[in-house]
C-alpha cells in the first residue's frame, strides 16, 4: 500500500502537506491536469491554512490551538473525492486508496483547552470538533463512494494507530522537576527530564544533540528532551531518545555494571511504571525482557538497553481508558495530548469496517492490532504478500463472512521484584501465536493494569 521507494508519482499517488513543493513526491501530469480540472490547487493547504492556525502548540505562557484541521483534510477529502476515486471509476480497475487523518491526533497534541491542567485534557472542546473534523472526511469519502456506484463493491477500513491520553508534568522525586527553568512552570518537568535526572544520578554531564550538542547547563533543559550522557558527545556512555509516553536508553557499548546504575535510578522515581532490557546486557531486578514485547528481533536498527514506560492515572470520568493522564517527556504543555505508554489507554484503539468482504452487524470481541490490519486487507485482495521476520499479525477471519471465533488466552509475565519491591508486570492476550499486548508497569501505576487481574491470570 506504501511504496515509499515509488518517487515518480506515476504508479503511485501521492497528496501530503509537502504536495507542490521541492520536497514532496512528484504529482504525474494526469494528476496535475485533474486537479486543475476540479478547480482544486497543486500545491496542499499547511495546518496554518486553518484559521486560528491549527500547528499552534502554544507554550507555558499561552495556550495551543482551539481549532481543528479544517482546511488541509478538507483539500485532501476534496483530491480523494473529487479527482482520485474518479479516477480510479474510469479505470475500472480494483484499487487500494489511504486517507490517513491527522486529527483527532494533530489536534488532541496540540490543543489549548487545557492548559498546564489535566481536565478536560483531551476530552475538551477543540478535540471533540476534530473527531467531527475526521467523522466528515469519512462522510465525504462515502458519499463519494455512492454517488460512483463504488458502494457496494468497496471495503472501508477505519484503524486508528493508538489511543491517547493527556499529559501530565508531575513528578515529587524528580530532581528535574526541582530546578527553576525561563519556559516550564515552576515544579513541572521540562522537557528532557528523564536525560537530566540520569545524568545527575550519575554524576556525568548532558549535552543536548538537537542543539549541536551543547552541554545542557543547570537551569536548561535538552530542546526536545534527548539527550547525549558521558564526559564526550562524539562517544557517549548513554543516549536518551525521548518519545513522549515512553524513553529509549541506549548504552552503547552494552556495559552491564552501568546498565544497572542507570535501572537503580529510574526505579527510584515516581513517574516509572515499568522497564524492559535487552537481555544480552543482562537480567535486572523490577524489569521484564524486551523479548516480551518483541522488540528483541534482528532491525538494523541500534536496540535500546531499555525502554522506559511512563506512569499513568485517570481522572474522574467513570471510563479510566477515556480520561487517562499520562506522564510524558515532550515539549508540549501539561493538559495536552501525547501517547507512546503502555497504559490501555494507549494500547487501545478503535477499528470498524463495512463491505462486501466483511460481515455485517458484528461485534469482534477478539482481540485485534495494526499489524492484523494490513493482513486482512491483503486477504480480501488475494495478494500474497512475502513477508520478513515472525511479527506478521494475522488475519481477522472471524470479521469474514463464515469466519469463526477464534479463542483468546489472557496471560500474565511478571519480572522479579527489585529492593523497593517493584516488578514490571505484562498482560495481555494471545490467539494461536500472535500476541496481543494489554498494559504494563508497575500496578497501581499503569491504567488499566489491575494487580488483582493480573493475579488471578
Amino acid at each position: 500500500m506504501f511504496d515509499h521507494t515509488e518517487r515518480t508519482g506515476v504508479a503511485t499517488i501521492t497528496i501530503d502537506d509537502s504536495t507542490g513543493s521541492k520536497q514532496g513526491i512528484p504529482l504525474s501530469q494526469e494528476m496535475q491536469d485533474a486537479l486543475k480540472t476540479a478547480g482544486l490547487p497543486v500545491i496542499a493547504p499547511s495546518r496554518k491554512d486553518t484559521p486560528g492556525d491549527n500547528s499552534n502548540a502554544g507554550n507555558f505562557e499561552k495556550p495551543g490551538t482551539l481549532v481543528a484541521n479544517i482546511v488541509q483534510q478538507k483539500y485532501f477529502a476534496d483530491v480523494a473525492t473529487k479527482v482520485v476515486l474518479p479516477m480510479f471509476k474510469a479505470r475500472n480497475k480494483p484499487f487500494v486508496l489511504v486517507f490517513w487523518s491527522r486529527d483527532p491526533d494533530g489536534t488532541q497534541h496540540n490543543q489549548g483547552d487545557s492548559h498546564l491542567k489535566v481536565t478536560p485534557g483531551i476530552n475538551g472542546p477543540t478535540s471533540l470538533a476534530s473527531i467531527k473534523n475526521a467523522d466528515d472526511n469519512l462522510a465525504d469519502l462515502r458519499k463519494a463512494l455512492d454517488e460512483l456506484g463504488l458502494a457496494a463493491t468497496t471495503d472501508i477500513v477505519v484503524a486508528a494507530d493508538h489511543g491517547f491520553s493527556t499529559i501530565s508534568k508531575e513528578s515529587k522525586t524528580s530532581p528535574a522537576a526541582q530546578a527553576s527553568y525561563a519556559d516550564v512552570p515552576p515544579g513541572l518537568l521540562p522537557p528532557g527530564f528523564l536525560a537530566i535526572d540520569i545524568a545527575k544520578a550519575l554524576d556525568l554531564p548532558l549535552y543536548d544533540p538537537d542543539d549541536k550538542n551543547k552541554i545542557v547547563e543547570t537551569g536548561k533543559h535538552p530542546s526536545r528532551g534527548n539527550g547525549l550522557i558521558g564526559n564526550n558527545p562524539e562517544n557517549p556512555a548513554f543516549v536518551v531518545a525521548a518519545n513522549g509516553g515512553s524513553n529509549l536508553v541506549y548504552v552503547p557499548d552494552r556495559d552491564s555494571a552501568r546498565t544497572g546504575k542507570v535501572i537503580d535510578a529510574l526505579l527510584a522515581q515516581d513517574y516509572i511504571s515499568g522497564l524492559f532490557v535487552d537481555s544480552d546486557v543482562g537480567a535486572f531486578a523490577g524489569t521484564l525482557p524486551l523479548s516480551a514485547i518483541n522488540m528483541q528481533g534482528k532491525a538494523r536498527t541500534p536496540r535500546p538497553a531499555i525502554v522506559v514506560n511512563f506512569r499513568s492515572y485517570a481522572t474522574d470520568c467513570g471510563q479510566p481508558v477515556m480520561c487517562a493522564v499520562s506522564v510524558a517527556d515532550t515539549t508540549l504543555q501539561q493538559g495536552q495530548g501525547m501517547h507512546g505508554s503502555f497504559s490501555r489507554a494507549d494500547t487501545l484503539n478503535f477499528m470498524a469496517a463495512i463491505g462486501p468482504s466483511f460481515k455485517t452487524g458484528f461485534v469482534d470481541q477478539a482481540p485485534v492490532s495494526n499489524a492484523d490490519i494490513g493482513k486482512t486487507i491483503a486477504h480480501a485482495l488475494e495478494l500474497s504478500i512475502p513477508f520478513k521476520g515472525a511479527l506478521q499479525g494475522r488475519v481477522a477471519e472471524e470479521a469474514l463472512p463464515g469466519g469463526l471465533n477464534p479463542t483468546a488466552e489472557s496471560w500474565v509475565e511478571r519480572g522479579k521484584a527489585s529492593e523497593n519491591g517493584l516488578a514490571t508486570i505484562l498482560v495481555g492476550q494471545s490467539i494461536g501465536k500472535t500476541r496481543y499486548f494489554d498494559a504494563a508497569g508497575f500496578p497501581g501505576r499503569t491504567v488499566g493494569l489491575d494487580e488483582r487481574k493480573a493475579a488471578s491470570r
